[in-house]
């Protein structure tokens, strides 16, 4: 069990055996990040909170959903004047990311600058790739997980497809409210034939311009220009698209009224007209739908 910053332990799951050390260090808070249940290891008598982040340490695990939820148990620990010890099984992967992770948000670090200030205390930490990836998602993010931000859905639709490789259950809190059975202000996007409302402004997926032409190899010929333009819309899943979706990996995507070709759709990813690769892909072409922008008017 090694001090970390104020009020911030790492340590391994054998760490839970030792009531004197953790008394002494003012443990009061026990963060797991394991896939086993540690309760069996924390003295009954100790009077500990605890906290579980049921996870296993490979590359497809999702530690960044849980991110903030442990900065806030933390900071309890600490603001009560006491101090938190965060573990998994060996000290080394998943509590080092929580670890990071906090760091990062405590002292707005970026994730080189976090993980070499934990890595100077604890030399043998070696988070996964997909926790590094998830880290580095974490500082884009500003270390907030923001469930609306394009970025974190993208990142959620990915690991949708890592978790479901036969896409057959999917979770429906996946898909976007169809927009046509509700009211909304922001923009909504319809088919360009029949009019029926297709998606909302926010369901758009952005992603930075790729290389053009390069991208695509012996497709296309020339280099990049300045003129290089995305030529669909890459968005989240709606409810219309469900029946379509489920255990295809690709396919056309059809108006759900007119039956009019929108687009296609690959959960193993495609790319985009600009060049760069989208994965998940759901893109409906722009010269297929019509933006339509509400107006506030003033009476």
């Amino acid at each position: 069990m090694l001090l970390v910053d104020p009020g911030l332990y790492i340590g391994t799951a054998a760490d839970l055996n030792d009531s004197q050390a953790l008394s002494d260090a003012a443990v009061f808070h026990i963060l797991s990040v394991d896939s086993v249940d540690p309760a069996p290891l924390v003295p009954a008598d100790g009077g500990f909170r605890r906290k579980w982040v049921n996870v296993l340490d490979e590359v497809t695990s999702d530690l960044l959903s849980h991110m903030d939820n442990c900065f806030l148990f933390i900071r309890e620990a600490v603001d009560e004047g006491g101090a938190a010890l965060v573990h998994c099984q060996a000290g080394r992967s998943r509590s080092a990311t929580i670890i990071t992770a906090y760091l990062m948000k405590r002292y707005q670090l970026g994730f080189t600058e976090a993980y070499h200030r934990l890595k100077t205390i604890k030399q043998d930490v070696q988070v996964n790739p997909g926790f590094e990836e998830q880290l580095c998602l974490y500082e884009a993010l500003q270390c907030e997980v923001d469930t609306s931000s394009p970025l974190y859905k993208q990142y959620r639709l990915t690991k949708i497809t890592e978790k479901y490789p036969e896409l057959k259950h999917v979770p429906r809190e996946l898909f976007a409210v169809d927009p046509a059975l509700s009211s909304s202000s922001e923009a909504s996007y319809r088919c360009r034939k029949c009019r029926r409302t297709l998606f909302r402004g926010s369901s758009i997926l952005s992603h930075p311009v790729g290389e053009g032409a390069p991208a695509f190899g012996y497709k296309k010929s020339g280099t990049r220009t300045g003129d290089v333009q995305c030529t669909s819309y890459f968005i989240e899943p709606v409810q219309w698209m469900e029946q379509a979706l489920l255990g295809v990996m690709d396919g056309q995507m059809l108006c759900p009224k007119c039956s009019a070709k929108l687009g296609s759709f690959s959960w193993c990813g495609d790319r985009c007209s600009c060049g760069r690769w989208v994965t998940p892909a759901f893109q409906l072409h722009r010269n297929r739908v019509d933006e339509i922008q509400q107006l506030n008017i003033q009476k």
